[in-house]
């Protein structure tokens, strides 16, 4: 069972690293703003992107249908994944008809949710990550914090001594620029000698019969135009219609994630390239189910700005979610999947907004997370939490009740040490003020006003 707020609480154990994840991605979420308020159609964007997305996944079959036609026409390989496991079988037997043993990877949350990666290595296979902040990852047998950045919880330092004990950096080295160099030349000879290259897909054009892989490395570029065989791996929710709508999202999607104006890297693969083959696997792993009450959570295109803006993802660390996608998108996707096991995600929220407000496709995530806390609250995990909900409504139905509960909280604030109110509230109190009652009733000083 997943608990946010006791690996939460481990997080801010160490305070140093806390505010600088905190001050870090919220200064990328200032980057977002600044580049948002460049554009004065910013908020018809967001809406037309919203639009498109609707219609696309209420015609989700006949779009992808067509996505298959035109890619097959294209000479593009195409398969049907309905989970992980079958997603995992088709990359493993496409690897083994191409005997390929060495692979060159770049950034795909659908390939991490899958876990092909030590599927992969379990099989003998190497598998090498080529985003930089993947990659340190991987050196350092972690886990993603973030989907756009994976090893936002590390400092320059915590890099610099992963780097000597895998690369033989020299000790103590921590100059960013100089930590990029040491793995670029690591990096170099393993693209020049992959056997494959997978990637993700950020979007696929159903009337092109294409995909587009964006990225800040150009990575990905490099490993499908040396390796033979190229795998793109994309869940069923990334096909769009056309390449006429391409331009709405690519305006979006680095703006809310980084600030940028565009990806460095917005790469077509539109056929194989000669000589090479190219084959996508298009995977379901659970999201027809969610098709049915929550395809708003589908409009996602995985930019990352819901993290950046929230202050209990800022505060608690990615690894708290204890899920593949962190963040609000991540609680509302695990949390309504499994309320017995990931109820405590939808309590990891204040309701406060904030990611719907800068949520390119305007995903309610925090309706989504309130019809979440109702599904926990239902679990029995969660029994103690409905008899103090119960009484709470007992409480606050009768205004004598009400009067007399605050008149002995008054009291109590009044004889009791303050430490003890503090241990009353438990872990909410630890990184919160106390609330203390108001010395008089409110309706008290409204007689008084009025004489």
């Amino acid at each position: 069972m997943i608990d946010h707020a006791g690996a939460a609480a481990e997080f801010l154990g160490d305070r140093t690293r806390a505010k600088r994840h905190d001050e870090a991605l919220w200064f990328v979420r200032q980057k977002r703003d600044a580049a948002a308020g460049s554009l004065p159609e910013w908020e018809a964007l967001r809406s037309h992107a919203q639009r498109i997305k609707e219609h696309t996944l209420a015609h989700l079959g006949y779009y992808l249908e067509r996505f298959e036609t035109n890619a097959r026409a294209n000479g593009i390989e195409v398969y049907w994944a309905r989970d992980a496991a079958e997603c995992n079988a088709i990359v493993e037997r496409l690897l083994a008809e191409e005997g390929a043993r060495s692979i060159v990877k770049s950034k795909s949350m659908l390939t991490e949710e899958c876990g092909l990666n030590p599927y992969l290595e379990a099989r003998g296979y190497e598998v090498t990550d080529t985003d930089l902040g993947e990659r340190i990852i991987q050196l350092a047998g972690d886990r993603p914090s973030h989907i756009v950045l994976p090893a936002i919880h590390l400092s320059k330092e915590e890099v610099g001594t992963v780097f000597h004990e895998t690369m033989g950096t020299p000790e103590g080295l921590s100059d960013p620029e100089a930590l990029t160099r040491a793995a670029r030349r690591d990096l170099r000879g393993r693209f020049l000698c992959a056997d494959a290259a997978i990637t993700g897909v950020n979007f696929a054009l159903a009337e092109e019969g294409g995909i587009v892989v964006c990225t800040n490395e150009g990575n990905a570029d490099l490993g499908c135009a040396i390796a033979p065989l190229h795998i793109a791996c994309m869940g069923i929710e990334k096909v769009i219609p056309s390449a006429r709508e391409l331009g709405v999202f690519t305006r979006l999607l680095a703006r809310s994630a980084t600030g940028q104006a565009i990806t460095a890297y917005t790469s077509h693969f539109h056929a194989p390239r000669p000589g090479g083959r190219l084959a996508v696997v298009i995977v379901d792993n659970g999201r027809s189910e969610r098709l049915r009450n929550e395809s708003e959570l589908l409009r996602c295109i995985r930019c990352g700005a819901c993290m950046n803006t929230c202050p209990v993802y800022r505060r608690s660390g990615g690894h708290s979610y204890g899920s593949v996608t962190p963040g609000p998108v991540g609680s509302a996707l695990r949390a309504s999947a499994d309320p017995a096991d990931a109820g405590s995600l939808a309590f990891a929220c204040t309701l406060c907004g904030s990611c719907d407000a800068v949520c390119p496709v305007r995903i309610p995530l925090h309706e989504r997370l309130r019809i979440a806390r109702e599904a926990a609250l239902a679990a029995p995990t969660y029994a103690p939490k409905r008899r103090i909900l119960k009484l709470a409504a007992w409480v606050v139905r009768d205004p004598r009740r009400l009067e007399w509960t605050a008149w002995l909280w008054r009291l109590a604030d009044r004889i009791l040490p303050g430490w003890i109110l503090e241990r009353l509230g438990g872990p909410w109190s630890r990184e919160r003020t106390f609330p203390r009652p108001a010395p008089r009733r409110f309706s008290e000083m409204m007689e008084e006003r009025n004489g």
